[in-house]
This record gives C-alpha cells, sequence and structure tokens, in this order.
C-alpha cells in the first residue's frame, strides 16, 4: 500500500534551510516555555492524598469520580486495582485548616473522612482499606529518575546507531531525538497539560517510535549509498526520504488511529498518555523528514562512510 508514488522526487533537501530554521526555533521556544511556565506536574510528582477503597459490590470508576466532583475534589487520579470491588484513588488535599495537624502534617484521618463521606452518599458499602501521603520530595525524586530515564534511552539509541550505522547516524539521531522531546515537552508546558506518571511513559514511547522511523530512512540511505555508483550524497539523501515516504506517513496515520480510540475510549487514566502520544507523532514525523537528513548533509555523509571493509577496499580499513 502506497500513498505517495515510491520513485516521487520532491526536493526535500532542497527546504532544509528552512526546515532547520523552524526546528531550532521550536527548540529554543521550548526550553523557553519549559523555563518560563514550567511542566504543569501531577499527583504522581507533587506529592498528595493516596487512598484504597474497598466496595462490598463491583463499583464502576466514573461513578466514583461523580461522586468525588459532586463533593468538591478537583483533578483527582482514580485507578481500578485488579478488579470491580477496589479502587485507587490519588487527590491533593483541600486548602482547609481542618485538613492539617497543628504541627503541619497532614491530616489523613479527616480527609479520609471526608472521601469516604462522599462516597458512601451514592454507595453506603465503600470502605477505606488504607491511607498514604506521598510527599513532595517523593515525586521530585521520580522527576529526576524520569529524566535520566530519557538520556539514557536517546544516548543508548545513539550508541547502537553509531554501531549498526555510523557516528554521523548517531550524532544526527541524537539531535533529532532532543529536538523531538524538547518540542513534545514544550507544547505540553503551552497548554498545559498535566504531566503524570503516563505522560512521561508516553513520552518514552515517543522517543522509541521517533528512532523507528529515522532507521527507516536511514537503512535506505545505507542501501543507495551502496547501491548507487555516481549520485551526489543529496541526491541519495533525497530518494531515501521519497522511497520511505509512504511507510512514514501510514505508520503515523494508523498509529494516530490507535491513540485516537485510546483517547475517547479509554478512559481519563490513558488521555494524558494518547494526547502525549499524539503530538510526539506529529513531531517526529515531521523531524524525520525535515530535520535528520539535513544534519546528515551538513555533516558530510558519503558513500564511502557507509561501504563495507572489503580488499578490494583497503583505503577504508585506514579511514580514521
Amino acid at each position: 500500500m502506497e500513498i505517495f508514488n515510491h520513485n516521487s522526487n520532491i526536493n526535500f533537501l532542497g527546504m532544509r534551510k528552512y526546515s532547520m530554521v523552524i526546528a531550532v526555533f521550536l527548540m529554543i521556544a521550548s526550553i523557553a516555555l519549559i523555563a518560563t511556565k514550567g511542566l504543569n506536574y501531577g499527583l504522581d510528582f507533587n506529592g498528595g492524598v493516596s487512598l484504597t477503597i474497598d466496595y462490598d459490590q463491583p463499583v464502576q470508576i466514573n461513578d466514583v469520580r461523580a461522586a468525588l466532583a459532586k463533593g468538591g475534589v478537583e483533578n483527582p487520579i482514580v485507578q481500578s486495582l485488579g478488579g470491580t470491588r477496589e479502587v485507587s484513588i490519588r487527590m491533593q488535599p483541600k486548602d482547609d485548616p481542618a485538613s492539617v495537624h497543628a504541627d503541619g502534617k497532614v491530616n489523613l484521618d479527616r480527609i479520609s473522612a471526608d472521601v469516604i463521606k462522599m462516597l458512601q452518599a451514592s454507595r453506603p458499602d465503600a470502605k477505606v482499606k488504607s491511607k498514604d501521603f506521598v510527599t513532595a520530595e517523593v515525586g521530585a525524586e521520580l522527576r529526576t529518575d524520569g529524566m535520566w530515564a530519557a538520556l539514557f534511552v536517546v544516548l543508548g539509541i545513539g550508541f547502537y546507531l553509531g554501531i549498526r550505522f555510523e557516528r554521523r547516524f548517531a550524532f544526527a539521531a541524537i539531535v533529532t531525538e532532543f529536538h523531538d522531546v524538547l518540542v513534545t515537552l514544550g507544547i505540553l508546558a503551552l497548554v498545559q497539560r498535566e504531566f503524570d506518571m503516563t505522560v512521561l511513559a508516553s513520552v518514552l514511547a515517543v522517543i522509541g517510535y521517533s528512532i523507528n522511523d529515522k532507521v527507516v530512512v536511514f537503512d535506505r540511505i545505507r542501501e543507495l549509498f551502496r547501491l548507487v555508483r555516481k549520485a551526489e550524497p543529496e541526491e541519495i539523501l533525497n530518494r531515501s526520504i521519497n522511497n520511505t515516504l509512504s511507510r512514514t506517513i501510514i505508520t503515523s496515520l494508523f498509529t494516530s488511529i490507535t491513540m485516537g480510540a485510546l483517547f475517547f475510549f479509554g478512559g481519563t487514566a490513558v488521555h494524558g498518555f494518547a494526547v502525549t502520544m499524539l503530538i510526539g507523532i506529529l513531531v517526529g514525523t515531521l523531524s524525520s523528514i525535515f530535520v535528520a537528513s539535513p544534519i546528515l548533509l551538513w555533516l558530510g555523509v558519503s558513500k564511502k562512510d557507509l561501504m563495507p571493509v572489503t580488499r578490494e577496499n583497503p583505503e577504508l580499513a585506514r579511514r580514521p
């Protein structure tokens, strides 16, 4: 199945000055947004009250959310715990003096009593199984671990590509991965979408999705460099993008449809994951077409960089 002709000749590299200026602008704008507005960290990172609620009869998650909303609880995270009778509720405590002890610690007993009262108004069989308070320090540690995880993934991918292809490909991949992650986070900061653990997971998924797109193009570049005897690097890069364009667009389209279905039918708990993936898919697809190959061209990638070392090519063995 092809949307674009396999042998089409769209001059993507001819637009590289404009595309790279836009890419650099988006990265700078994203850094500025993250630095000024910041990410809207959720309970996973800011800390909050965590309650486990038991029901004698099965309960719907939406009914629990509705009962909490009716009681005035804003943006609670409600999740099922392996069945239909036990749910987890995470929430920020109300700005109420009664919710805090004299020593400044959160009054878990008062908060859990208020929550169970809200729930029992519609379901008398609700009861508190456990209660806990997650401090902001734990959330800060999670943020740090998430940043290290993302950095480790990007650098690990770069190391792998350096072995599989060549160091220029690894550098181009790392730069475009940082571009994709920064722009995705910048958009989240702009719209102040809540950033929780599911969104962090989707950011890591975006990194994997984006690099998969680029590896397909890189594979085609290497193949064409080895097959075509006389062709300029710009022509090879352009032809590679055109050859893989249908595959790139179709993959992005069907993955986006899946994320759309997850958003509309998966419930509010996965809205953040789906939205972040949709943003990342768009950014990653565009960078695969308009950013990665121009970087390779400016780095001076050529046919000799990708030819296998053989006895017939002894000069490649001596190349640093």
